[in-house]
């Protein structure tokens, strides 16, 4: 059978391995949902997940031109998890209110500069 991109199928898990699940889409054809296309966030273990055999829906997500090897996707199926308050906020570690600049350096640049003019007199005279 031919596939396009963006086609939704389902197939059989034949396989589970680290970094993905082989999925049997019909009887000619195996396709591979990478670890990172299996759901939203971490994996800790796909052997969790999947079962041999388990029926899954799948989307065809890029199918090599070459050698013919689909690239499936749960991900893709799945609602996107909500953002959480720490995602939206951007934390600063410093004071804002206080916007000081270079004012310090420019205060003490004078006692800095007749600091290193008496060093250099002294070591002079020597």
């Amino acid at each position: 059978m031919n596939y396009r991109i963006g086609d939704i199928i389902t197939g059989k898990v034949t396989g589970i391995q680290p970094y993905g699940v082989f999925v049997l889409l019909d009887d000619a054809q195996q396709g591979l949902i990478h670890i990172s296309e299996c759901q939203h966030g971490f994996v800790k273990a796909l052997g969790d997940l999947f079962k041999v055999g388990q029926s899954l829906s799948v989307v065809v997500l890029d199918i090599d031109e070459y050698s013919g090897k689909i690239s499936l996707s749960l991900r893709a199926l799945q609602a996107a998890p909500a953002m959480t308050t720490y995602r939206h906020r951007k934390h600063y570690w410093t004071n804002r209110k206080n916007h000081t600049g270079f004012a310090p350096i420019a205060s003490r640049l004078d006692g800095w500069v007749s600091e290193s003019l008496h060093e250099l007199e002294k070591d002079a005279s020597q």
